[in-house]
Order: structure tokens, then C-alpha cells, then sequence
């Protein structure tokens, strides 16, 4: 073993523990979530001097943490902590400060890098959102898990399974002590009035996007005296929580006309929606070995769809498009492969659930109607919010709900900004349901955007034009915004290179743990290396070998496991734990070792470094995941060898 003075020895397996300690905790370790101030009663706003961080760099700001009641309809309810940040105006003279609410649902509200565009006129505050920001956060790791278990997001044995999954994960919460009935809309809207009453402001003005522009509408009908003026972006009037196959069918035609207006577009097919047809009615279940997961590439395609502007790539229609048309069985496969990693865990959840409940009756008279009439993605973006029709049988609704079902007239000073392209929120639910009940409303549809990033990213100085004139004056000035037409040839980066970029990684990072693994062996076989150089040796290769072993799991997972995901701990820590543990004892091992001594030296080393790789591997979420894992099994093959050298049971005794 490798030979160590006894207080090196005593240093090395003290910081080795250490290292497997931290690991461990991170893994249990609770949420960082905010708390309720001792004594704090609802309503109570306390803040603090900050920075927020803007497109333009950080800017002063007030934060603070607001104390609501989880169920105002329960006089006896617990309190909830939500955080709060007021982006301070830039002008001595500030007007009726702007609310932002972003969409989802099951997305955070306290991320907004546009603010800066709007401070020159007044504060812009975010309220955190109850069940996402908050002190108590309604995760559902069961569905994202019961997702990624199946054969695709919705396929026919993923749906029962999701919806088990929902059910369970709403048991869980209110054994928590949660009350899902009350992360409601409506609740939203009484956090952001205790939120104005608490920082003193008389009246506001909403800027809401998406979803958020729900809680804008019920807002207006709630306290219209509370509000200035209110601007929604991609709207989503009632009964639009969930995608109708017909719509989004009615979406392709309008992008089939400007694919025969483009000339680069127009010589790849004489109609694109028949295309993307033609390629949806036949996804293949394979490229070469490599599995595809058909409504993966449904769903992704969905969403992509929603965004043409080049800032969202390769996640936008010129990508999707170029994959339907030209990309080939690769570029199918690393949309579904992209499926699998961005989209179980882009939700969170419960609060997703509570929230959609709203829209629980209009879901339901969709699928009673038949759902998916023959369209070309089908219904799997809806199954994929809805869990099919599982969603609505299993998860409360809250009685908050029941009269907000339905548009409601208001007199509030309203702005309806549409994308002329946008898939998820198209702008004829906005002119024909929600704009005749507004006697003070208009709207704006601007050429050739889609969903709401395309109105931020594209000509920024036009939205503060549109936002800020609005809001001071009353006035609609869209004169910034020109007509973009799709750029269909604005590929940067397709889903065929993502393809070939995925299979690069995965072989050429598993070959050069092999390859490593293979020197090391070929060096301990010609006699082994110094003890200052097998220390070097351990170090430094501890990372090729750990992420070869993790992605030689990878290439299992998309050949014949798929039903596995690639940063699950089954997937990580075998290949993982046993090739670090393997380079760890060949960077160790002495001619002079007895055969028992290299027997269980090379056990101690493999079995600790699979514990290690265990622990590492549930550290951090996501694709931090190998690495923290590749850390404990580094770490824990390491001190297993220089525990064994102070034991005298090998002939390579501590100096």
C-alpha cells in the first residue's frame, strides 16, 4: 500500500472523511428555502439593501421576505415566507411602480433581467410566487422520476404512471402539513396586494407574461382600484392551459405560408406543414443502436416551436424545422435525448398542479370531446402537463377557483401584446375572448414574434418604448418594432451537430477512461510508479477515469436501457466507482505485494470508491452530479489505500 508518514497519513484520512461528510450532507441536506421571521405576523414586510442582477449589469434594490397565511380562507392556516425584491427607479421622480408576474406555471418569479428597461420610470418590485420561491415549495420528484422511467413523457405506460406519481406527491405534501387548496391564482393575487400595502404604494401597474398574464386578469377583477395600468405579454385568457392539437396544427399552416415566402425554406419542401407530417407519422424507434423516444421529440418540439428569435436556440422553430426537413434520424434521436435532461425537471410540479386546477373543467370537456383529432405532433404536450387525463382526478382543487373560470369584464387601462407566430398563447384567444370585455383595452400583434422571449429579445429598445410610454401615458406606441420575418436558414448550432456532439462526448470521454485505465495497468505491470508520482497519478486522473465510467453508463443507457436516466445513480456510480477504484489501486500497486495484499487491496479500493461515487452522486442535482460523484469515489478509493497502510497488512508499510 501506498507508504505515508503516520501524521500524513492521520492528515489525509481526516481530510478524506471530511470531503465524504460534506458530500453526505449535501445529500440530505434540506432545501434552502426562506423562513417566517419568529414573531412575524401576516402582512409583515421586512428588507434590506441588495443588488439585483440585470441585463445591463447589478443594480441597487431593496429585499426583503413578505409573511402571508398559506389559506386566507382558513383562519387558523400556517404562515408562509415569500420573497420580495423592489429594483429601485433610476429617476427622482418615479411614476406607479411596475409589478412583474412571469408565466409557467411552476416557474419563478424572481428572475427578471429586463427590469432595467423600466426603472427609468419607476420601481419595478417581484414577489416571489407561493409553492415556487417560497418557504414551503410543492417539488414533485416523483413525476419528473415517473416521467424519465417510461418509454417517452406521455407514452401509454408513462401516463397511468404519472398520474400514481402526482397522486403520491400530493400525499406527501399535505402529510407535510400543506395545504394544496391554497396555492391558488387567487391567493397569488392577495400576496401581491399584502406586497403594495406593505411597501405603500396607492396604485400599480402590472407587466405579466404567459401565464402570469392569468393572475393579471384576476388581479383587475379582484382590486381594480388598485391598479394604474396593466400590460399582459402572450396572453392566456381562460381555458388555455393545456395546448389544443387543432391550434397548433392552424400555427404549422401559418408557418407552411412563410416557408413558401422564404427562398432557402421554399427549396427544401413545397409545404412544410405536410413535412413535419410526414416525419412525425414515422419517428423511428432507433438511430443505428441508439434508442428514440417518439414523445420526446413531440414534446420538445412543442415547446421550441413557441420561439423563433435566434436568442433561443437551438430550442426555436428554425432549429425544429431544420431538424423536421433535413436533420435526419440523428437529429430526431438528440431531441429526444434532450427531452429526457431539460424537460421533467423545467416544472416545478405541485405548484404547477395547484395552479393548472383552474383550467381543470376546460381540460376535461377537451378530452370528453375526443382530445387529439389526428393533428401532427398529437396530444402529447397536453399529456405532458395533464398527465393525460390523470391530472384532474387526483389533485385538489381549491374552491378559490370556481368563479374566475370564465373572462370577467373589468375598467382597468389594459395593453394585450401578442407574437403574430406564438405557438403556446396565439393572439386570436386574446382578440377574440379577452379583449371585448375590456372597455379600456387594445392590443398590439407584432409581426413575426412568437412566445414572450422573442418580445424581449427582439429590438429591446422598442419594449421599453411600448412598456414605458404605456405606462406614463396611456398611449400604445409599437413604432420601435419592425416586421422580422422567420430566418429559416438561422441554424447555428442544429440538432444533427448535437447529435454528433452527444455521441462524441459519450465515446470519445468512455475511450479515454478505457485508455487511461489501460496505461495504468501497463504501468503497475512494469513495475509500478514512485509513491510522489502514484499520488500525482491519483489526482490527476481520478477525472477521465470517473466521467469515462459515468458516460460508458451513459452509451448503456441509450442503446438497450433507456428506460434509465443518465444522472440517476444507477447509471453513474457503477462505472464510475469501478474505474476510479480500479486507477486508484493500479496507481498504487508494488511488485513486491503479496497476491492476498493485491486482492484486497484492489477490492478495498473498488468497493470504497462505488460508496463514494453513491454518496457523490446524489451531492447536487442534475449534470453536477457525476462530477460531485467522481469526487466521493476519488476521495473514498484514496482512503481506503492509505487506511490500509498503516494496518501492516501489506508489505508496503507507512514510512
Amino acid at each position: 500500500m501506498p507508504s505515508f508518514k503516520p501524521s500524513r497519513r492521520a492528515a489525509a484520512i481526516g481530510l478524506a472523511g471530511a470531503v465524504l461528510l460534506g458530500l453526505a450532507y449535501l445529500g440530505v441536506r434540506p432545501e434552502q428555502a426562506l423562513t417566517v421571521p419568529g414573531g412575524a405576523a401576516a402582512g409583515s414586510l421586512t428588507t434590506q439593501p441588495c443588488d439585483f442582477d440585470t441585463e445591463s449589469g447589478a443594480v441597487a434594490a431593496d429585499c426583503g421576505t413578505l409573511v402571508v397565511p398559506e389559506n386566507r380562507r382558513d383562519p387558523a392556516s400556517d404562515l408562509i415566507a415569500l420573497p420580495v425584491t423592489r429594483i429601485r427607479a433610476t429617476t427622482p421622480n418615479p411614476g406607479a411602480p411596475v409589478f412583474r408576474l412571469g408565466g409557467g406555471p411552476g416557474a419563478t418569479n424572481t428572475a427578471f433581467p429586463e427590469a432595467g428597461r423600466l426603472t427609468g420610470a419607476g420601481d419595478v418590485v417581484l414577489v416571489g410566487y407561493r409553492g415556487v420561491d417560497g418557504s414551503r415549495r410543492l417539488d414533485c420528484p416523483e413525476v419528473a422520476a415517473a416521467m424519465r422511467a417510461g418509454d417517452g413523457l406521455t407514452d401509454a405506460k408513462t401516463l397511468p404512471a404519472t398520474t400514481k406519481a402526482f397522486e403520491l406527491c400530493a400525499k406527501r405534501l399535505t402529510g407535510d402539513g400543506v395545504d394544496l387548496t391554497g396555492y391558488s391564482i387567487t391567493q397569488r393575487v392577495e400576496d401581491l396586494e399584502a406586497a403594495r400595502e406593505a411597501l405603500g404604494y396607492e396604485r400599480i401597474n402590472l407587466l405579466s407574461s404567459s401565464a402570469g398574464t392569468r393572475t393579471a386578469m384576476v388581479y383587475s377583477w379582484r382590486h381594480p382600484e388598485a391598479l394604474h395600468r396593466s400590460v399582459m405579454v402572450s396572453v392566456n385568457p381562460p381555458g388555455h392551459l393545456f395546448w389544443d392539437p387543432r391550434t397548433t396544427d392552424s400555427q404549422f399552416a401559418q408557418y407552411a405560408d412563410l416557408c413558401r415566402a422564404d427562398a432557402t425554406c421554399a427549396a427544401r419542401t413545397p409545404d412544410l406543414a405536410a413535412s413535419i407530417r410526414d416525419v412525425a407519422t414515422a419517428i423511428p424507434d432507433s438511430w443505428g443502436p441508439l434508442s428514440i423516444k417518439d414523445t420526446n421529440v413531440r414534446v420538445l418540439s412543442q415547446y421550441a416551436m413557441h420561439h423563433n428569435g435566434s436568442g433561443s436556440a437551438p430550442n426555436n422553430a428554425p432549429t425544429v424545422v431544420d431538424a423536421y426537413l433535413g436533420g435526419g434520424t440523428a437529429a430526431l434521436w438528440a431531441m429526444s435525448v434532450l427531452g429526457d435532461i431539460v424537460l421533467p425537471d423545467s416544472i416545478v410540479w405541485g405548484e404547477f398542479a395547484s395552479f393548472a386546477m383552474i383550467d381543470a373543467p376546460a381540460h376535461q370537456r377537451y378530452q370528453d370531446a375526443g382530445g387529439d383529432p389526428g393533428s401532427i405532433l398529437g396530444n402529447a404536450s397536453t399529456d405532458f402537463l395533464w398527465a393525460g387525463p390523470g391530472l384532474t382526478s387526483v389533485w385538489p382543487d381549491s374552491p378559490d377557483n370556481a368563479e374566475y373560470r370564465t373572462v370577467r369584464p373589468t375598467d382597468v387601462e389594459t395593453l394585450l401584446v401578442s407574437g403574430e407566430l406564438d405557438f403556446s398563447t396565439p393572439s386570436r384567444f386574446a382578440t377574440e375572448e379577452l379583449l371585448p370585455s375590456l372597455s379600456r383595452g387594445e392590443q398590439v400583434v407584432l409581426s413575426g414574434l412568437g412566445h414572450t422571449a422573442d418580445f424581449w429579445e427582439h429590438r429591446p429598445e422598442a419594449s421599453k418604448q411600448l412598456l414605458t410610454t404605456f405606462y406614463g401615458t396611456g398611449k400604445v406606441d409599437s413604432s420601435g418594432f419592425d416586421t422580422r420575418p422567420v430566418a429559416f436558414a438561422d441554424v447555428p448550432f442544429s440538432m444533427s451537430a448535437i447529435a454528433g456532439l452527444l455521441i462524441g462526448v459519450a465515446v470519445g470521454g468512455a475511450l479515454l477512461g478505457l485508455v487511461v485505465l489501460a496505461l495504468l495497468r501497463r504501468a503497475s505491470r512494469r513495475g509500478g510508479v514512485s509513491a510522489r508520482a502514484s499520488a500525482w497519478i491519483r489526482v490527476t486522473t481520478a477525472l477521465p477515469l470517473g466521467l469515462g465510467g459515468w458516460l460508458l453508463g451513459v452509451l448503456v443507457v441509450w442503446t438497450v436501457n433507456p428506460d434509465d436516466f443518465v444522472v440517476s445513480a444507477t447509471v453513474i456510480v457503477p462505472g464510475t466507482g469501478l474505474l476510479v477504484g480500479l486507477g486508484a489501486y493500479l496507481a498504487c500497486v508494488r511488485p513486491e505485494w503479496t497476491a492476498q495484499a493485491r486482492r484486497t487491496g484492489m477490492i478495498a479500493a473498488i468497493g470504497a470508491a462505488l460508496l463514494g461515487a453513491w454518496l457523490g452522486s446524489y451531492a447536487l442535482p442534475g449534470l453536477t452530479a457525476p462530477l460531485t460523484a467522481v469526487l466521493g469515489a476519488a476521495v473514498a478509493a484514496n482512503l481506503a489505500l492509505v487506511s490500509r497502510a498503516g494496518t501492516g497488512s501489506s508489505p508496503a508499510e507507512p514510512a
